[in-house]
């Protein structure tokens, strides 16, 4: 164990992924298109399939990408990922998690990522960032023995993404480790929600930003700042949802950077 890890210094980045770290939805830099669909009849249809049969959300597209691909190509691992590898990224993305580690180090605070997303845990590991986190917590599929996705493995929505949260701050990270429903007294936390940003786009993300901002971690809202649009991030705003809105740019300097800098430098000091 690091000495920073012993003396209580890990700080934890939770980010959703699309609109957060990528300006669009994974699934329409490239699936969407392949088999056939405008991106925005696509979700019509997956939101009416959801909405028709008292479905979740999460469940209904991923039940769509299955049945589109029939017929089209073979929905296996491989191909998810390369759809993965295609994916955009906001501007300084890239150089983020080196430069944002290194100044925690220097404050002697292990920084450590994590993504919570609705999106495809496959298609964010064939991304370029995907070996910048600590776990990927997102949707995933059960393959048969053909490797070919049938059934849904792990589905995150909006209001379970608050289960990582306490897996993170438990250090429980183990999907199917039941030791998060057990009491940890605040000195035992391994990363406690003071030690926390949750950054995200809109109020899908709710429950976790306000979660964590309530325990006195803190929560960001971000917006495209090619489109400027910043309606959803104020909305979070004036309901208290989040502490800080700005645009998703992750460059040096930045914002976004300044703020995250200020809060590891907080928690150094603590």
């Amino acid at each position: 164990m690091a000495e920073n890890e012993k003396n209580g210094r890990v700080f934890a980045l939770l980010y959703d992924f699309d609109k957060t770290l990528s300006p669009d939805d994974m699934q329409a830099q490239g699936y969407i298109q392949s088999v056939g669909y405008d991106v925005a009849q696509f979700w019509k249809e997956s939101n009416e399939l959801a909405l028709a049969n008292g479905m979740d959300f999460t469940l209904a597209y991923m039940l769509k990408m299955v049945r589109e691909a029939e017929g089209n190509f073979v929905l296996n691992r491989k191909a998810l990922g390369e759809y993965g590898a295609r994916v955009r990224l906001f501007t300084g993305v890239r150089e983020w998690f080196a430069r944002i580690n290194a100044f925690g180090a220097g404050l002697g605070v292990k920084v450590e990522h994590y993504v919570i997303s609705s999106g495809m845990r496959e298609m964010i590991e064939g991304t370029e960032i995907a070996g910048e986190f600590e776990r990927i917590y997102a949707s995933s599929f059960y393959y048969n023995g053909r490797g070919v996705a049938v059934w849904p493995a792990q589905v995150v929505n909006y209001t379970n993404k608050t289960q990582f949260l306490f897996r993170i701050s438990k250090g429980v990270l183990n999907l199917n480790d039941d030791a998060v429903n057990d009491y940890f007294p605040e000195e035992k936390l391994r990363v406690p929600f003071k030690r926390m940003i949750y950054i995200g786009d809109s109020a899908t993300d709710v429950p976790c930003m306000k979660l964590v901002s309530s325990h006195g971690g803190y929560s960001v809202g971000v917006f495209d700042p090619a489109t400027g649009d910043r309606r959803k991030v104020e909305a979070l705003m004036r309901d208290g949802r989040i502490n800080f809105a700005a645009p998703a740019d992750y460059s040096e300097g930045g914002e976004l950077d300044l703020f995250v800098k200020r809060a590891i430098g907080q928690a150094a000091m603590a």
